[in-house]
This record gives structure tokens, C-alpha cells and sequence, in this order.
């Protein structure tokens, strides 16, 4: 599936571009053009203030997602169900709003954020305490790293060229981004890699025969009784595996017990179970690789080549169970000199040319984020979508597949949906009138619902979010079905 070229088209902010959007999506992975038929998107103007098609870009991957999901459905003897996206509620799940016991949880640490450097800006991602203790030791700033403050770091970074921090970032294994221009991304190589790559990679990796999955009662979920291990961190890889857990898989979320998290895995684990593994023991490995050999979509966002020294690449869980679908996210793709830097949407954002862009259109000397963290979250749906293609050509054709989907390609492919103009006037997204309460092992959690609609199927689940490794490695022998 490629993306399209450099300068792009120039779309309007309505319904029926989002439905050429979906045509080009749904063309591109091979589906059936008649499915597409049972597709009602509604809305017409985005809410959120950007020059760039963020609505259409949230409503056209939740849309590919659940119609796909409907796609398997009926391989597997459900009846064909009606699929409907509203462009508001697709912008209110991509704000990722949500509240523990009444309060809104902050987004990013005290030292993350904008920071102007000697010839330009930086952004800093210092959300987890080991990169902020990197960043610290990078500038040599002495202290107790919880009692440093933002001017410190500021007056730290003013001797600092921003391209010359981040590449020392990088080298560090931090995570950093130099502010740039479209055009100063366009120059790089990495970016010229990441224009060469298509939006989503589909490989077939290995033969054998179609996987047979389980029978579907007419009255439950699509995805009921498929099993989805789900390897992944922060935000887009957990979007993907909430949305296909509300479609009715069974999810289990892999924690390393060694590692942090943020608040979001409250609202990322709704629908999921949740264990802990250590990688770095063989027992760990053990239980893994059994959970593994029953399952039928596995998806990861360990840096490219991260699982292969831990002896679980795509070519090895094709092993272990021939005819899986083994989904990888990367931050810049799996190819070119920055296949193996770290990085997180606010950064690729920012690397990649958006924010520069986004603030010269707002009127604005200072770089500026886009509204929402678009990137993880159409990569996320992304994800879930091209999975489930995955898994059609698997029942279709057999094999093991390996799909390949990257933020920065994502990046790309929204900047080639065109500009829009420019509107400062944020219309009221209402997020607490349409946020609801859900079943939490957190505390009490109100969060937005999933933006998709199935025709006679509620898309919840009865399991609530819980807190990570509530749940020991094993499946479950049945599926929870439908809510009653």
C-alpha cells in the first residue's frame, strides 16, 4: 500500500472526502470495493483547530478498522452488518480524553516539552525517568533530576545547535527531535527512506495453511473468540489492541514487570487482559512462546530487530505458529539510517516538518504541535485495520504474514491528504458530556467511547481496564461473547 506523492492533494474537510480517503485505503489493501458499500460516514467539519486533515485522517483508519472487522465477520458466518463513523466522535477518541477518580492525569512530565536551542528549537520527551535522567546528563546538569526546572534545561540547550543536541540524543538512546521545516525534512535521507516505503507493508513470510478459526454466534461481536497478543507500549500500538478487544478479541496485554508506564494504560487496557512477562528469563520466554502458539494476531513496537535477539522475529513466531499475523510499529520506519532511532509522535511531529508548518499557518513564530497526537493514533487504527487484512489473505491464501506500519510513514501519508485552511476558532468537543464510565482496575475511569458503530452490535466489552499483570499467561478457555 503506498503512499502518495510529495505534494499531495488538496482535499476538503467533509464526509465525502473521508470517503475517498477510505476508497484509497480499502483499494490499496486488496479488499472488495462492494464491501465499502456498507460504510455511512457522517460529520462534515472538523473541530479541531489544524491546517491539516486530522479528522479525516482520525475518520477514514477507524473506519477501515471496524469495516474490516465486519469483513471477517462474514468469513466467518456472520451476517453482513452496516458500518458508521461520525467525523466528531472520531476527533473526541483521537483527544485520548479520559479521568481517574474525577481528574484529568497530566500529559507530559515537567521537563517534556519545546525548547528553543542556539539556532532553533528541540523537543524533549521526558515522560519516562530514565530519558529525563539522560537528557539531564547530556547537558550536564547536576542535581536531583526531580528538582531540575524547565529554565535550567533551557539555559543548558541556548549553547546547544538543535540538529547537534538531537543527533547526540539519538546516539545517547534518547529521545529527541530538531524542529524542521517541511523542506529540511524532505533533504534528509531518512526522510527520503521513509517516502519509499508504503504506508503499510504486507509480506507473506512462510507457508502454511489456513489457521481455522472458531465459529461466530449471530449475535456477538466480530472478532469474538480470536486471540491477540499485544507487545506494544505508550499509545498507538495499546489503541490498536483496545479497538480490536472491543471488537470482541480476546487481547492480552505483555508488560515487562521492569518497566514504567504511564496513566493512559488505564485507558488503553479497556477490554484487555493483562500479564506480566520477563523477556530476560527463559521462563518468561517459555510462557510467551506458548501463549503464542495459540494465538492468532501478534503485534509488537519493540525498535526494528528488538524481538529477534529475544528469539520471537516474525520468521520464529511463524514457527512457532505457523499461518500468524505478526504486526510491527516503528517510529521511522524498518528501513533507511533512522530504522533504529526511538521516537514517539510528538517527536516525529516535530522532526518531520508539522510543527513548523502548523505554526506558520496558525500565524505563529513558535512551533506548534497538531491538536491531537494524530500520528499514534491513525497509526494505531492503522494497525488494527491492516491486521485484519492480514488475516483475511491468511484464511484466503494461507502463510504467515508480516505487516510493517511506522509513524513517520504515517506522517507522510497525512501531509499527502493535503492542507486546509487554518481555524482558530476550537469548536467544543464536550468531552466530558460524552465520555462514560467504565469497569477499572485504576480507579473510577471515564473515557471516550469508540467512535465506530456495527449495526445490532454493542461495541463494548465486559472486561474492565485493569492494572498491568492482574492476569496470569494462559487464554481463557472461552470467549466472554456479547454484553448482555
Amino acid at each position: 500500500m503506498e503512499g502518495q506523492g510529495q505534494t499531495g492533494r488538496r482535499l476538503g474537510a467533509n464526509s465525502r472526502s473521508t470517503q475517498k480517503v477510505v476508497s484509497q485505503l480499502w483499494t490499496e489493501a486488496e479488499m472488495p470495493q462492494t464491501q465499502l458499500k456498507s460504510l455511512d460516514l457522517t460529520g462534515k467539519n472538523p473541530l479541531l483547530p489544524s491546517s491539516f486533515h486530522v479528522a479525516v485522517a482520525a475518520q477514514s483508519t477507524i473506519a477501515c478498522a471496524a469495516l474490516a472487522s465486519t469483513a471477517v465477520s462474514a468469513l466467518r458466518g456472520g451476517p453482513q452488518r452496516l458500518v458508521s463513523v461520525d467525523m466528531s466522535d472520531a476527533e473526541r477518541e483521537c483527544t485520548g480524553y479520559f479521568t481517574l477518580d474525577d481528574r484529568v492525569p497530566d500529559v507530559w512530565a515537567p521537563l517534556s516539552g519545546l525548547y528553543p536551542c542556539a539556532d532553533g528549537f528541540v523537543r524533549i520527551h521526558a515522560n519516562f525517568d530514565h530519558h529525563r535522567d539522560g537528557v539531564l546528563r547530556l547537558l550536564d546538569i547536576q542535581g536531583r533530576p526531580d528538582q531540575v526546572d524547565k529554565p535550567t534545561v533551557e539555559k543548558a540547550l541556548s549553547v546547544w545547535r538543535a540538529v547537534e543536541f538531537e543527533t547526540a540524543a539519538a546516539d545517547a538512546g534518547l529521545v529527541v527531535s530538531a524542529a524542521r521545516s517541511f523542506e529540511e525534512w524532505d533533504s534528509l535521507t531518512a526522510a527520503k527512506a521513509v517516502a519509499n516505503q508504503p504506508l503499510i507493508s504486507m509480506d507473506k513470510i512462510g507457508e502454511a495453511a489456513p489457521i481455522e478459526l472458531p465459529g461466530l454466534a449471530r449475535e456477538a461481536r466480530p472478532l469474538s473468540g480470536l486471540r491477540v497478543l499485544d507487545l506494544t507500549r505508550i499509545l498507538a500500538g495499546p489503541v490498536c489492541g483496545r479497538t480490536l478487544a472491543c471488537h470482541g478479541a480476546d487481547v492480552m496485554l505483555i508488560n515487562s514487570p521492569h518497566l514504567p508506564n504511564i496513566d493512559a494504560i488505564a485507558d488503553t487496557s479497556r477490554g484487555k487482559l493483562s500479564t506480566h512477562i520477563d523477556l530476560n528469563k527463559s521462563t518468561g520466554a517459555e510462557s510467551l512462546r506458548a501463549l503464542s502458539a495459540d494465538t492468532h494476531l501478534f503485534f509488537e513496537s519493540y525498535r526494528p530487530g528488538g524481538l529477534a535477539g529475544r528469539g520471537f522475529s516474525p520468521g520464529e513466531l511463524a514457527s512457532i505458529r505457523p499461518g500468524i499475523v505478526y504486526v510491527s510499529l516503528s517510529a521511522y520506519g524498518h528501513e533507511g539510517p533512522w530504522a533504529g532511532r526511538r521516537g514517539f509522535d510528538s517527536l516525529v511531529q516535530t522532526a518531520s516538518g508539522f510543527n513548523i508548518a502548523e505554526a506558520k499557518a496558525a500565524g505563529e513564530s513558535t512551533p506548534r504541535s497538531l491538536p491531537v497526537q494524530i500520528l499514534d493514533y491513525a497509526s494505531g487504527f492503522l494497525m488494527a485495520f491492516a491486521g485484519q487484512v492480514a488475516l483475511l489473505r491468511q484464511q484466503q491464501e494461507g502463510g504467515s504474514w508480516h505487516v510493517q506500519i511506522s509513524l513517520a510513514a504515517t506522517a507522510h501519508w497525512l501531509r499527502n491528504l493535503g492542507r486546509i485552511d487554518f481555524h482558530d476558532k476550537t469548536a467544543s468537543l464536550g468531552l466530558r458530556k460524552h465520555a462514560v464510565r467504565t469497569a477499572s482496575g485504576f480507579g473510577k475511569l471515564t473515557a471516550m467511547p469508540h467512535a465506530a458503530r456495527i449495526d445490532g452490535i454493542e461495541l463494548t466489552s465486559e472486561r474492565p481496564s485493569v492494572r498491568p499483570g492482574t492476569d496470569a499467561a494462559i487464554w481463557p478457555t472461552t470467549n466472554l461473547g456479547p454484553p448482555s
